[in-house]
């Protein structure tokens, strides 16, 4: 589960990133999520008040670029993409969490309802 695919830098286009994210998980069976001592990287939501975003990268490279200050603690963990679509997906909803995807070193980009993520892999998949 290491970086297999051309290591580019990310997109200043966000809706970009997230395909890019959908086609580099789908090849590398996996995400990358930051875990610390607390649990896993957790980011208000610049969109919505009271509103947590857990961000996701489809590079471990992406990832660690953000081990840094407020998660200076935190190192890239793999989640397999499979337990992310049946199993991180259901759960962060029911949790009301938004997904961060392939956020940038500013860390902008999309945020997502975790189910309409799960549909863009599912169209992705063919499904």
């Amino acid at each position: 589960m290491n970086d297999i695919i051309a290591t580019d830098p990310l997109s200043d286009d966000p809706a970009e990133n997230l395909d890019r994210f959908i086609v580099e998980a789908m090849e590398l069976g996996c995400v990358w999520g930051l875990e610390g001592p607390d649990g896993w990287a957790l980011s208000a939501s610049e969109a919505h008040d009271d509103v947590d975003v857990m961000p996701f990268w489809s590079q471990e490279s992406f990832a660690r670029a953000h081990c840094q200050d407020d998660w200076k603690d935190y190192k890239p963990v793999a989640i397999e993409l499979v337990e992310f679509l049946e199993d991180w997906l259901p759960g962060m909803h029911e949790d009301v969490l938004l997904v961060g995807i392939n956020w940038n070193e500013e860390l902008e980009g999309e945020e997502l309802e975790p189910l309409d993520l799960l549909e863009e892999f599912e169209l992705e998949m063919g499904e």
